[in-house]
């Protein structure tokens, strides 16, 4: 039973960039005597349990401590939309950032490079790069003191000291030079490298939170599905009411081509409704007194009248939002390699920088003090993170270059490095495997005479709403003069319709309506309609009063790739598996034309991303290929989400990797493009890291005893700057890649 004295709050949260900053947040609440909160990253929301009897004043001043801030929504704000909105803010503050110091660090790196004795030029750089360190790049310094207040390191400790140390002893040669120069040594400046590894680390984080927006545009796009405004119906009277007003048991009234605001049944009224959202099927149910209706859900042509069953959260939409919200926070990001390697390797730098001003100090003679620091900060300058800042960046600009060449859009590293992973692959059905919209795909005439009625056929069939007419219809389009003008139409609910030419009768619809009139249906074309329905087809009757005229099969038909990509995949030794919210006999159907071996169908969004759960339970590593809001949940559940480029607005927003046009062989070559990127990632993370291992011994001075040689700061700087050199060229051989 719940305890009425604990409520349950979410707020949005200010200052979260990574995985550790959720940790950090976390602690800050439980330090204020919460037990379980729960921090989402993707949504920038902390969720938790508040006793009557502890102020949130008191978790407030615990998360601002921690260096963040949690955001109290005011009474008519809703808390997604406001940690949506901070998300957006932060989205731009960094891409303003990114231009900003992108402006001021080209000419520190032009005169740095290829202008070392211009004139003034160590002042020129010193007062373009101080803003790029002290506005631009001030996220890093503040986020190193968040690490540094919980005894944690990280890529942005590394940046900070690195680039700190560089600007200051810059800073410190240009506004007094003749120090060095009384002792014998060239006082060296570094603003070049400060700046550059500023901008570049920025470039890296602008791409991160761009995917991360993008994620809250899903979340934004869910909830915009359902109308702020609804026609209540009071007393018999329509009247126009926000629909935070609308309670269970009220009457609403829905018009032709609106969406359904909240569940409900239906009253009064006979329409069409597109349930695709839900089910992932083409064609529209019909809805008369007594079918159940769904939020965001779209009426065809008709108006209903229906009774609220369901509001808020508790609708269907309601719960595919919630889940999408819970699986994207729930997906624990993957921690960044270079980050992991940062956690050892700064205090490891730190560490050596320290030991070799030491040393130099006990055993360096004349100078020591002197040769000590510009060996420490040799150290410093030659482990700085220019490079392991372009490793991923370079590599993924080129693999999503590459990928574009090939009609593949990828959102982010995290998709990158799992992708390639991916040992389980589940399809949607419709608009994924099959092209998404019904179609006649054969048809068969009594005889010749019959034939010649395809016009009246096409002429009647332009005068239903339903539609399996349209598909009849659009089969014919272009082959017909359309002159014929029959009478007497009717609609003859869940059968098909009738209508007179001529004075002679007419039917069209299900083999029951012919039945029900005593109209022959000759053996011959029984056997087609027999034949189409083992194959999961939809059979239309075409009648004159007396006999069957044709009998015609409407599908939705397989894409023409789609055999091609699934046998791509199994040779690769990924499994296949069709999830759709179809019958089990189409579904089947489908699966055999695709040679797709697992099946499940029937099933609702929620199913879909269970199913995705098991299989990653068991060890797979799961990917989801889908095109529609019905599938947004299991894209967000899936270790790597696939969206097919044709499909809704959430899908393309939740996936993490959008197939653009409707080629399903895309997919592996997808796959292989991602075991490529992080194959060069990888190797970009070798070359950053392989001149340090080589190169920070030297400039502590390992060889000094040996040959007097010593690395100055400005080799170190030379050094790390083939390194990124290095990186840069290993990933632009993406490009050269078959896929």
């Amino acid at each position: 039973m719940t305890d009425p004295k604990i409520q349950t709050i979410t707020l949005p949260v200010e200052g979260m960039t990574c995985a550790g900053c959720v940790s950090s947040v976390e602690k800050a609440i439980k330090s204020a005597g919460i037990p379980e909160p729960k921090v989402n990253l993707a949504t920038h929301e902390a969720t938790f349990d508040l006793n009557e009897d502890l102020p949130v004043e008191q978790v407030l001043e615990a998360v601002e401590k921690a260096g963040y801030r949690l955001v109290v929504p005011a009474d008519n704000e809703d808390s997604t939309e406001v940690a949506q909105a901070l998300q957006a803010k932060r989205y731009q503050s960094i891409k303003a950032n990114l231009i900003g110091a992108s402006i001021l660090t080209f000419p520190v790196f032009i005169i740095g490079m290829f202008l070392p004795d211009l004139s003034k030029g160590n002042w020129i750089s010193l007062s373009l790069t101080a803003p790029v360190l002290l506005i631009f790049g001030r996220q890093f310094f503040v986020n190193a003191i968040k690490q540094a207040r919980h005894f944690m390191a990280n890529m942005d400790t590394l940046v900070a000291l690195s680039t700190s140390i560089a600007f200051v002893f810059s800073a410190f040669n240009t506004i007094f030079p003749e120090i060095l120069l009384s002792k014998g040594l060239t006082p060296h400046v570094y603003f070049e490298a400060a700046a550059v590894i500023i901008t570049f680390i920025l470039l890296g984080k602008f791409l991160e939170e761009r995917a991360k927006h993008k994620t809250g545009a899903a979340i934004q796009k869910l909830m915009a599905l359902q109308p702020k405004t609804v026609h209540q119906v009071i007393n018999g009277q329509q009247v126009e009411t926000a629909i935070e007003q609308i309670k269970v048991n009220d009457t609403l009234l829905v018009k032709p081509g609106e969406t359904i605001p909240l569940d409900g049944q239906v009253v009064e009224g006979r329409s069409f409704v597109d349930e695709s959202m839900i089910s992932g099927e083409p064609i529209p149910v019909e809805k008369i007194a007594g079918e159940k209706l769904f939020a965001g859900t779209i009426n065809q042509k008709g108006s209903l009248t229906f009774q609220v069953t369901q509001i808020g959260k508790n609708t269907v939409l309601g719960q595919i939002t919630e889940m999408v919200k819970k699986a994207q926070g729930s997906k624990a990001p993957v921690q960044k390699l270079a980050d992991r390697i940062a956690s050892i390797f700064v205090p490891a730098v730190m560490a050596i920088a320290l030991l070799t001003f030491a040393a130099w100090l006990v055993f360096g003679g004349t100078d020591a003090s002197v040769q000590g620091m510009l060996a420490a900060i040799s150290v410093l300058v030659i482990a700085c993170p220019c490079a392991l800042g372009l490793a991923t960046p370079t590599a993924l600009m080129v693999g999503i270059g590459k990928g574009a060449q090939h009609h593949i859009l990828i959102k982010d590293a995290e998709s990158l490095e799992r992708a390639h992973q991916v040992d389980a692959i589940a399809f949607d059905k419709t608009g994924t495997l099959t092209i998404g919209a019904p179609k006649v795909v054969d048809i068969q005439w009594l005889d010749e005479q019959a034939k010649s009625q395809s016009e009246l056929l096409v002429a009647i069939e332009k005068h239903s709403e339903h539609p399996l007419a349209s598909a009849i219809v659009n089969a014919f389009e272009g082959q017909l003069k359309g002159d014929i003008e029959p009478k007497e139409f009717e609609s003859i609910t869940a059968a098909g319709v009738t209508a007179s030419y001529l004075g002679q009768s007419y039917y069209i619809g299900k083999e029951q309506l012919l039945k029900d009139h005593q109209i022959e249906i000759t053996d011959a074309l029984a056997q087609y309609a027999s034949s189409w329905t083992s194959e999961a087809k939809t059979v239309v009757w075409f009648a004159d009063d007396q006999k069957a005229l044709a009998v015609l099969a409407i599908a939705d038909p397989v894409k023409a790739a789609s055999v091609k990509a699934i046998q791509q995949l199994h040779d690769q030794g990924i499994s296949t598996y069709l999830l759709t919210g179809d019958n089990q006999a189409i579904a089947k159907a489908v699966a055999e034309k695709v040679g797709i071996q697992n099946v499940k169908a029937e099933l609702l969004p929620s199913d879909k991303s269970a199913f995705i759960k098991r299989l990653q339970s068991k060890g797979k590593t799961v990917a989801m290929v889908g095109d529609g809001i019905n599938d947004s949940e299991a894209l967000a559940v899936a270790d790597v989400g696939i969206a097919m480029g044709s499909g809704a607005d959430i899908a393309l927003d939740v996936a993490q990797i959008t197939l653009i046009g409707k080629d399903l062989q895309t997919v592996p070559a997808a796959l292989k493009l991602s075991k490529k990127t992080v194959q060069t990632i990888k190797q970009n993370l070798f070359w950053a890291f392989i001149y340090n291992l080589i190169g920070i011994p030297i400039a502590a001075g390992l060889l000094y005893p040996v040959n007097g040689f010593m690395l100055n700061p400005m080799l170190a700087s030379a050094a790390m700057a083939f390194s990124s050199v290095s990186v840069v060229l290993n990933s632009l051989r993406l490009r050269s890649i078959k896929l």
